[in-house]
């Protein structure tokens, strides 16, 4: 029998292993009735519609390699020809998201996004109140022009390091504490103290960070020695062995080493033995789930911001060409007010969930408030400044880049004053992504060493000699930032949107939705936005939004409501995805430093995903209906319509 039941286990964990393959394969063969019982242009448009966001969502295969489904499912039912599908894999939003990469790597390799967070952190102080709020908006700032994923990865070891020289010097004072303090205990529960101590708590393991943020030293325990001039940390008696074996990195975890206990009495051993206080774990949990919320209230700012942002771009305008409303002023200005009352509602949501109430204790600025734990970080942060150097040549070229290209952006069609764009004979040319492969280019060309310098010794980021004539950025520093799977999959959500524009799917899927006519059009928003903030807790967002926005956007043809309506909020709200690790990738670096648990991510998630929503809503019913004039049923909608039934 007990073979039995092993066999029987056996099995299913084989089976386990192989469910992607099950999903990958089995899934097309059980769909595959759909196509061949009813062989129209919809049946099959809709079958690999299904067989794709299966994918996405079980990730039974990378999502750039699902992407692909479309090239060759489409062209063997007759949905569409080979070259046409083709073409829908490289668009203006890609020459756009090729621009801003290059722009990015000139950021990130002369370091000028860390010179920027940590002025920003020192404006704000080391009060816990304030020094969230300051890597917040540094966060905010930075993710509206770099991709969440790499503002969460460059901002988080800066965070880290602050939070390291936190616990160091949380962990000198509790060891004075310790030596005041009487603890009595009997010898048989320091013993069983010290047997769970040596089970569960002092086996710290090393973990590698899953994201591809640089690692590098942010302490050593001999640090910690040295601050508290004993061999002992915490009161738990460990002993110092080499500053290598216990170098810290930035994922916050300790390598495992063999710890010696002496059999000594000692205070009370807490749950979390790596920080000195409940309180000074609470500060880490709130700082480290701060940045990925503010990555992502940053990424909504700009159509740059995020790849969900590119997706809707790109499928609205293809599917309303006549519709010239969505650039990147009109955007800017209906996104940034969402995203500073979100950032201000987040700030207070964490401070109440994770510090409490008592705002004036955290952030007051006054000196005299400040106590040695918090002037120690504040030290630090300023050391780290220290170390970045007086503002190099290439930090200036690259500011300068990016104020161009902002302005150039904002000024190209700004609505209410005729754009640069007039100045040419020829209209509708130039767009956004002209300004970004342009000054893009541009980065290649330009000399990182200054003209006419007089210095031999110029050196690069790393501290080695380069060519005088060297560019700012090279073909490598571009193609480490690319996220060419991102290019692939916001093309295979264009070619779904295509088959499903020429196949007519769009339309039946609009007439299946006729019953929710009744509905006011807040009520039909509400709905979707609840509904693919919900879905994207566990898809990722760009294939979430690519499935949802052809539907959405036939529903909102079928009820007469401006597309917009509708399209804008879901293309925001499919952003918080912010409960779960799995739900974007910020939330996975963040989780990966071990500082919060998935209870933590939940808990202030849900919150911050109600807030965002209610704001969207807010937004749309508010400003956002005489900016995108939402009152009326548009004529590039009529258009539309009225051509999809032909």
């Amino acid at each position: 029998m007990r073979l039995e039941a092993a066999a029987r286990m056996d099995v299913f964990r084989k089976l386990w292993r192989a469910r992607k393959l099950i999903v990958v394969v089995f899934i097309p063969l059980c769909l595959l009735p759909l196509p061949l019982i009813h062989p129209t242009s919809e049946a099959c448009c809709a079958y690999v519609l299904i067989v794709t966001a299966i994918y996405w969502v079980s990730e039974a295969v990378p999502l750039g390699a699902a992407a692909l489904v479309p090239a060759f499912l489409y062209p063997l039912f007759g949905v569409l020809k080979s070259s046409e599908v083709a073409a829908e894999y490289c668009k203006d939003t890609t020459l756009l998201l090729m621009g801003v990469i290059c722009l990015a790597a000139s950021i990130e390799k002369w370091n000028l996004h860390k010179r920027i967070a940590l002025r920003m952190v020192m404006i704000a102080g080391a009060k816990p109140g304030m020094l969230v709020l300051g890597f917040m908006c540094c966060t905010v700032f930075l993710s509206m022009w770099l991709s969440n994923t790499s503002t969460t990865a460059m901002v988080m070891p800066i965070a880290e390091a602050v939070l390291q020289q936190l616990i160091c010097t949380g962990l000198a004072d509790g060891h004075v504490d310790s030596e005041t303090a009487e603890a009595p205990e009997d010898d048989s529960a320091v013993s069983d103290k010290e047997e769970n101590l040596d089970k569960n708590q002092l086996e710290l393991l090393y973990r590698n960070d899953s994201s591809n943020c640089s690692k590098r030293e942010l302490s050593t325990l001999s640090d910690t020695l040295s601050e508290v001039q004993t061999g002992e940390v915490n009161g738990l008696g460990l002993k110092a062995i080499s500053n290598q074996d216990f170098t810290r990195d930035t994922n916050g975890y300790l390598p495992q080493v063999a710890v010696e206990i002496p059999n000594v009495k000692r205070v009370k051993a807490r749950r979390d033995s790596q920080y000195p206080t409940k309180r000074d774990h609470m500060i880490c949990k709130c700082l480290s789930l701060s940045i990925t919320y503010a990555a992502t209230i940053g990424g909504l700012i700009t159509i740059t911001g995020t790849s969900t942002n590119l997706i809707f771009a790109e499928q609205f305008n293809t599917r309303y060409p006549d519709a010239k409303v969505i650039n990147f002023g009109t955007w800017f200005i209906f996104s940034f007010p969402i995203a500073i009352i979100m950032l201000v509602l987040t700030w207070l949501w964490l401070h109440f969930l994770f510090l409490g109430c008592n705002f004036r204790e955290t952030c007051s600025w006054s000196k005299k408030r400040k106590t040695r734990r918090e002037m120690l970080s504040e030290r630090r942060i300023h050391e780290e400044y220290t170390k970045l150097g007086p503002i190099s040549y290439p930090e200036v070229v690259t500011g300068v880049f990016f104020i161009l290209m902002t302005l150039l952006w904002f000024t190209r069609e700004p609505g209410f004053v005729p754009g640069w764009t007039s100045l040419f004979e020829k209209k509708g040319y130039r767009t956004d992504a002209t300004v970004s492969v342009l000054l893009g280019f541009l980065l290649f060309l330009i000399p990182a060493r200054r003209p006419f310098s007089s210095s031999c010794g110029n050196t690069g980021p790393d501290n080695e000699p380069h060519d005088p004539l060297a560019p700012m950025i090279t073909w490598k520093d571009f193609q480490r930032l690319m996220p060419w799977e991102i290019v692939i999959l916001v093309g295979g959500g264009y070619a779904l949107a295509a088959g499903c524009k020429v196949s007519g799917l769009s339309m039946w899927i609009g007439r299946q939705l006729e019953p929710m006519s009744g509905l006011p059009p807040w009520a039909v928003t509400l709905l979707a936005c609840l509904l693919v903030s919900a879905v994207t807790e566990f898809a990722s967002n760009p294939a979430t939004l690519t499935v949802f926005l052809p539907i959405l956007s036939a529903l909102s043809e079928t009820l007469q409501i401006n597309p917009l309506h509708t399209l804008i909020p879901s293309t925001m709200c499919v952003s918080f995805g912010v409960m779960l690790p799995v739900g974007n990738p910020p939330n996975a670096i963040v989780f990966s430093y071990g500082h919060v648990k998935i209870s933590d991510m939940v808990k202030a998630g849900f919150g911050v995903n109600l807030i965002g929503v209610a704001v969207v809503m807010l937004a749309i019913t508010t400003w956002g209906v005489p900016l995108f004039n939402l009152t009326e049923f548009p004529a590039w909608a009529v258009a539309r319509n009225v051509t999809g039934s032909l």
